[in-house]
């Protein structure tokens, strides 16, 4: 009988190196990706004449100081920002998601008539467009110009979001779909009761994407939208980064109370900024996380 084989132990040399490495790789990974935001917070509540002169890397705040956050909260303008970004997530993302479902419901549906040709002609649509100035000159006969709607209508659909979502609903057994039409389920009631809780992942996947890219918006406002009390908060930031807006840096004097100190100060201010306008959507994303892999993976299983 032939003696049997010893697989290698959990702690022979080939594993201890293996895994060391593997840890030694990740952990470069994952600093280099969780740096910058590291810097950014460190950098927003460090004191500005150390920050100004400091080079290399930050690990540790340079003093400590809230009067950048203080600047930065007392200016109307990121109030308004903030005010009109959470108008257009709360409303373009469940404008986004009623849409996305009732068109990934119907094309889920296995007897829907002409199914090919509509995805074929759906599809297009993900790789031909009309280009920037027909697009505006579109939107701009259709009275969305200068109209908060112009950050809510346009872009209700994302084709590839409807098609991760059609997937998903297709992963849903027919058979409990057959029992609840046999029960006198309508198809509306068999997509509230049966498809929507049974596909949650998906979801929540699909609501994540739809609520970072309202919340980011800023393109679409720059060229449709001409009453600054309709930006978003993404458009003040944007002034402040490239120091464009005359009217932020006298809002910023009057806080500082010289306008040598907004110069001085004005490297913290993009920082605060920063932290500011991302904070709220960093926080989100914890809580859909655990649906993330879930849902994209049960969304890319069929085609």
């Amino acid at each position: 009988m032939k003696a049997k084989e010893r697989k290698p132990g959990r702690w022979s040399p080939a594993n201890v190196a293996f895994n060391t490495f593997n840890y030694l790789f990740l952990s470069v990974v994952a600093f280099l990706c969780l740096y910058p935001v590291l810097y950014v917070v460190l950098a927003s509540v460090s004191d500005p004449n150390q920050l100004i002169r400091y080079k290399g890397l930050l690990l540790r705040p340079l003093g400590f100081t809230l009067r950048g956050y203080e600047m930065t909260l007392k200016d109307s303008s990121i109030l308004v920002g903030y005010k009109n970004t959470i108008i257009y997530v709360v409303t373009g993302t469940a404008l986004n998601m009623v849409m996305t479902i009732l068109g990934a419901y119907t094309l889920s549906r296995r007897n829907l008539l002409f199914k090919k040709p509509i995805m074929i002609y759906i599809t297009i649509t993900m790789f031909f467009g009309g280009g920037l100035i027909p697009t505006y000159l579109l939107e701009r006969s259709l009275g969305l110009y200068n109209n908060i709607w112009a950050m809510i209508i346009p872009g209700a659909v994302a084709i590839w979001n409807m098609i991760i979502m059609r997937t998903g609903f297709q992963s849903v057994p027919m058979e409990l779909e057959e029992a609840a039409y046999i029960d006198g389920a309508s198809p509306v009631k068999i997509l509230l009761e049966v498809i929507l809780p049974l596909s949650k992942p998906v979801l929540a996947v699909i609501l994540l994407y739809y609520t970072v890219g309202h919340w980011n918006e800023w393109f679409r406002a720059m060229v449709l939208l001409d009453d600054r009390t309709k930006y978003p908060l993404q458009i003040f930031m944007r002034e402040m980064l490239i120091q464009a807006n005359q009217a932020l840096v006298a809002a910023s004097s009057e806080a500082a109370g010289s306008l040598q100190e907004v110069d001085q100060y004005r490297e913290l201010l993009k920082y605060c900024t920063i932290v500011v306008s991302t904070a709220p959507i960093m926080c989100i994303y914890p809580f859909l996380q655990k649906y993330f892999v879930r849902g994209v993976y049960v969304g890319s299983l069929k085609g």
